[in-house]
């Protein structure tokens, strides 16, 4: 007779690593000069250059992300940019 088999553990689960709180500010181009905050009391994301003193906020919810932040401010500058070009063409 024989041993039982054992059940063969499981392997462990990987974790997720943490995203960027600091980015480097699209003004400046100074790396590592901008950081997010987030307030869910008033549902505000807030982006700040220590170096150049520019900022962008704007709305969260309960899924945002610094780096949801930082894109959106990513975003906008890139659509005044867009329509500036196309008003000055």
């Amino acid at each position: 007779m024989g041993k039982r088999k054992s059940a063969a553990k499981p392997p462990p689960k990987k974790r997720m690593d943490k995203l960027d709180t600091v980015f480097s500010c699209p003004f400046c181009n100074h790396g590592s000069s901008v950081e997010c905050r987030i307030d869910m009391k008033n549902l505000i994301g807030e982006a700040n250059c220590r170096i150049c003193q520019e900022t962008f906020s704007t709305t969260v919810n309960a899924l945002t992300e610094p780096i949801d932040i930082y894109s959106e401010w990513i975003d906008e500058c890139e659509r005044v940019n867009t329509v500036e070009d196309d008003d000055g063409a």
